[in-house]
């Protein structure tokens, strides 16, 4: 039985990608296949990937979910909207001095007022005074996840999205997809490589911290997901044919698995709150796309019951040991499932 402390690893900081590169192809890509650690370029995914392979990926797009505001005493809070519920209501984390009560006004971006509503959890709820989304769009700013130490920008606006971002939703983005450019999505089509595309918007719960020992006392946050009867039938056929799943990131795979509980993929929407550790029994996903996640991370659970935890253990100490960059603007890697060998 593994304990937090099995997922810690000592990071130097300045491995801590800050900045994006300047062409999104360009980052490098740890092949782990088996034992077999091999140093690549992320452009090298054409060669890697076969003709009838799926990649999976997820098209959220990520929220201006971040305000500053006030409160009616004048107090400082700033809001993260989690979650759009309906047109005008979001449930949103809010950090002030003390935390605000059912009824309290806040004014965010010294442009408009919300009022709070019950609380849920870590989460309250707002209710915007127009369409929520609209709002969200135009006077908040890029939530930035919190290891990034400027402030978003205009690079940011643009490079903390996939180029297929569609689905608004996320406040965080599904980084291992920020490596493909339009020219590599067609060179892959080209070789004959299948697309999918599901969408999970990516909530603030990815950056929270496992705050104990025993990992069977951890509970994780919820996600909303759907997946297209599309995408399910993409996959079957490659599944029947004996290729490659391959998920682009471990927000793909984690709806996919959840969308595979039965046995077998399913279309359709669902909240889910899937905890993979060491000893997951993974249905559908065959290979992944995946950058490199923080210590003591659910993330780091995740590849380590999917590659196997010795073989995540010696390609991080290979990373650090070769100066990847690591976390969301950071190097990715390629990942074969430890059972699909």
């Amino acid at each position: 039985m593994y304990s937090l402390a099995d997922f810690d690893f000592h990071l130097p900081p300045e491995l801590i990608a800050q900045v994006p590169l300047a062409t999104r192809s360009s980052s490098r890509l740890l092949q782990v296949n088996g034992n077999q650690l091999a140093d690549r370029s992320f452009s090298d995914i054409t060669t890697l990937l076969q003709s009838g392979d799926v990649l999976v990926f997820n098209d959220t797009r990520v929220l201006n979910a971040r305000f500053r505001g006030t409160k009616a005493s004048g107090g400082q809070v700033e809001v993260l909207v989690e979650r759009v519920i309906n047109a005008t209501t979001v449930l949103a984390q809010v950090r002030a001095s003390k935390s605000p009560k059912p009824g309290m006004r806040l004014r965010l971006s010294d442009a408009f007022d919300v009022e709070v509503g019950e609380r849920a959890g870590e989460f309250f709820v707002l209710h915007f005074p127009s369409d929520a989304l609209t709002l969200i769009e135009q006077l908040g700013s890029l939530p930035l996840p919190p290891y990034i130490t400027h402030a978003a920008n205009e690079v940011d606006a643009q490079r903390y999205q996939t180029v297929y971002a569609k689905s608004p939703g996320a406040v965080a983005a599904p980084t291992a997809g920020l490596h493909f450019d339009q020219p590599l999505l067609d060179a892959l089509q080209a070789k004959g490589v299948r697309l999918a595309w599901l969408t999970l918007h990516v909530g603030a719960g990815t950056f929270q911290p496992v705050r104990t020992e025993d990992l069977t006392k951890h509970t994780m946050h919820s996600e909303w997901y759907n997946i297209s009867p599309d995408c399910v039938e993409t996959i079957r056929q490659a599944q029947q044919a004996g290729r490659d799943i391959i998920a682009v990131g471990t927000t793909s795979l984690r709806a996919l698995e959840s969308a595979s509980r039965s046995g077998q993929l399913m279309a359709g929407s669902d909240d889910t709150e899937i905890f993979i550790t060491p000893g997951f029994s993974f249905q559908t996903v065959t290979r992944l796309i995946t950058n490199f996640h923080l210590p003591k991370s659910t993330l780091m659970m995740l590849v380590s019951a999917f590659a196997g935890y010795d073989r995540i253990r010696s390609a991080y100490a290979h990373a650090i040991e070769q100066r990847y960059r690591f976390f969301s603007y950071g190097d990715a890697m390629l990942l074969d499932r430890e059972s699909a060998r």
